[in-house]
């Protein structure tokens, strides 16, 4: 489960105020909630875009610091998916996961993954001349 940020100065509710519609209209019906973090996420079995196995997203919630955007995005295997002639969902698979990270988030791929780095980076478990 990865979580993810919104920018400075924004809060995922604000940006998303019904993460569940939200969640329906890029990937399909929720069929399931799934408990991360003391928090009830949304969890679509069988999404729209044969590319995804499985999705879990929603709200994880902190007290007295801004909510974040956690989700996991279970892919089938690219073999797979060639082999049943779905090979154009692979890119809107990609397309449907960066657009929704950036409505929620307000960033973009680059600044995600910028951010990320940061964080690891900021690890002090993290030791970069090992």
């Amino acid at each position: 489960m990865k979580e993810y940020k919104m920018r400075r100065g924004e809060h995922l509710e604000d940006r998303i105020p019904d993460m569940e519609s939200t969640v329906e209209d890029y990937f399909g019906e929720i069929t399931a909630t799934q408990e991360f973090k003391g928090n009830d996420l949304h969890v679509v079995e069988d999404p729209d875009n044969p590319v995804f196995e499985r999705i879990v997203a929603g709200t994880s919630e902190y007290s007295g610091k801004k909510n974040k955007l956690a989700v996991h995005f279970e892919e089938r295997d690219a073999e797979d998916v060639i082999a049943e002639g779905n090979a154009d969902a692979a890119a809107d698979a990609v397309d449907a996961k960066n657009d929704f990270l950036l409505e929620a988030t307000g960033r973009d791929a680059k600044a995600r993954r910028d951010s990320m780095k940061r964080a690891v980076e900021d690890d002090p478990d993290h030791d970069v001349d090992a």
